[in-house]
C-alpha cells in the first residue's frame, strides 16, 4: 500500500516502518469494534473508558505478533474495577478481519469520581499468547504502574521484552453532528526493532561503533517521541485525518513506509458446543445442583451476554444426549 492510498480506516490497524531509523509501529482506529464490545453491557462511563483503552491496546499489540490463534490482555485488581479481559483472535484466512472481544467486572458502589485508572487500585497487568493446540501458552505479568493502562503496557515491554516501546492513545465519545453519540478510539504504538550485532573484522572497533550506534539510536528515539508528543486527539481518532496523513505529518523526516492494514471487528467465540464442553467435567449430581426451577441449565457469556438454555439430561459426562 502506498502512503497516499485511500481506504476506510475505521476498525483497522496499519503497520508502518520508519525507514531512516530502526523503528516500527502500528496505527489503530476503532469505532464499530467498541460499539460491538460496549453495547453488550451497561457499564458506567469510567468502566467504558477502561474497556475502550484496553481494547485499543489489544488491537495494537495483537497485530505486532505472528499470531496463529489468540492474544489476551488481562487486568486483575483489588479496586472498584476488579477485572478487565480482552481477546484478540488472529484472522482465520488472509484478507479476513481479526476479532476482538472484551468485558469488565466491577463493584458499582465502590466507583468514585476519580479518573478511570484510579478505579483499579493495586493489581497486575498480564499479556497471554496462545498459539493453539500443541503449543504451550506464554504469560507475562507486570504490576499496575503510572497513570494509564498504556503506561502498564509500556512497562511490560520494557521489562519482559526489553524493547523501548511507546503508546500514544486517544479515546472518548464522539459528538459528530447528526451522528448518535458513540465511543471512538485511535492510537499509535512505536517500538524499536530488535537490533543485530554489527559484523566487524577489527575487535578494537567494536566499542567505538557500539557507542556511536547507541548515541544515534537514542537521538532518533528522542526525536521521534518529540514529534509524537505533538499529536492531537482529533488527529488520532479521525475520521478527518487518515493514518497515512498522520504518519507523514509526524514522521516525514524518517520516511514512513506502510504495509497492508489489518481489519478488525467485534467477535465472540462462544457457542453451545463450547458450553457443553465446559460442563462435560460435571457428574449428573453436579448438574442437578445447577438446574433451575424451570428444569434447565443456563449459561451466560461474559463477553457478548449471549444466554444459553440447555436440557440438564444432555450435559455432563453422564449425559444421555440421544444425538443432541
Amino acid at each position: 500500500m502506498s502512503i497516499g492510498n485511500k481506504i476506510a480506516w475505521d476498525d483497522t490497524v496499519l503497520p508502518f516502518q520508519l525507514d531512516r531509523t530502526d523503528m516500527r509501529g502500528r496505527v489503530a482506529r476503532l469505532d464499530g469494534v467498541l460499539s460491538g464490545v460496549l453495547k453488550q453491557h451497561e457499564y458506567p462511563e469510567p468502566v467504558e473508558a477502561l474497556v475502550a483503552e484496553m481494547a485499543l491496546l489489544t488491537a495494537l499489540i495483537g497485530q505486532t505478533i505472528d499470531l496463529r490463534w489468540k492474544l489476551s490482555l488481562q487486568v486483575q485488581t483489588k479496586g472498584a474495577v476488579r477485572m478487565i479481559a480482552t481477546d484478540y483472535y488472529a484472522a482465520d484466512k488472509e484478507g479476513e478481519p481479526a476479532r476482538i472481544r472484551a468485558y469488565a467486572s466491577f463493584d458499582a458502589d465502590r466507583l468514585t469520581k476519580d479518573a478511570p485508572f484510579k478505579q483499579l487500585g493495586e493489581g497486575y497487568f498480564a499479556i497471554l499468547i496462545d498459539q493453539g493446540n500443541g503449543t504451550k501458552p506464554y504469560q507475562g505479568i507486570t504490576g499496575l504502574t503510572g497513570d494509564s493502562l498504556a503506561e502498564c503496557a509500556t512497562a511490560y515491554f520494557d521489562q519482559s521484552e526489553q524493547l523501548p516501546t511507546r503508546f500514544s492513545l486517544s479515546f472518548g465519545k464522539s459528538q459528530e453532528p447528526g451522528v448518535p453519540e458513540h465511543w471512538r478510539a485511535g492510537g499509535i504504538m512505536l517500538q524499536h526493532m530488535p537490533k543485530a550485532s554489527p559484523l566487524m573484522k577489527g575487535a578494537e572497533n567494536v566499542k567505538a561503533v557500539a557507542e556511536a550506534t547507541s548515541a544515534e539510536t537514542e537521538e532518533n528515539w528522542n526525536r521521534v517521541n518529540f514529534h509524537l508528543d505533538t499529536v492531537e486527539e482529533l488527529e488520532m481518532i479521525g475520521p478527518n485525518v487518515t493514518p497515512t496523513q498522520l504518519l507523514l505529518r509526524l514522521f516525514h523526516e524518517k520516511e514512513p513506509r506502510v504495509f497492508d492494514a489489518q481489519q478488525v471487528k467485534f467477535g465472540c467465540t462462544c457457542s453451545e458446543d463450547r458450553v457443553r464442553q465446559s460442563l462435560s467435567i460435571y457428574s449428573a449430581k453436579d448438574i442437578k445442583t445447577m438446574t433451575t426451577e424451570e428444569g434447565t441449565v443456563t449459561a451466560d457469556c461474559q463477553f457478548c451476554s449471549k444466554h444459553y438454555v440447555l436440557d440438564p439430561k444432555t450435559v455432563g459426562f453422564e449425559a444421555k444426549n440421544d444425538g443432541a
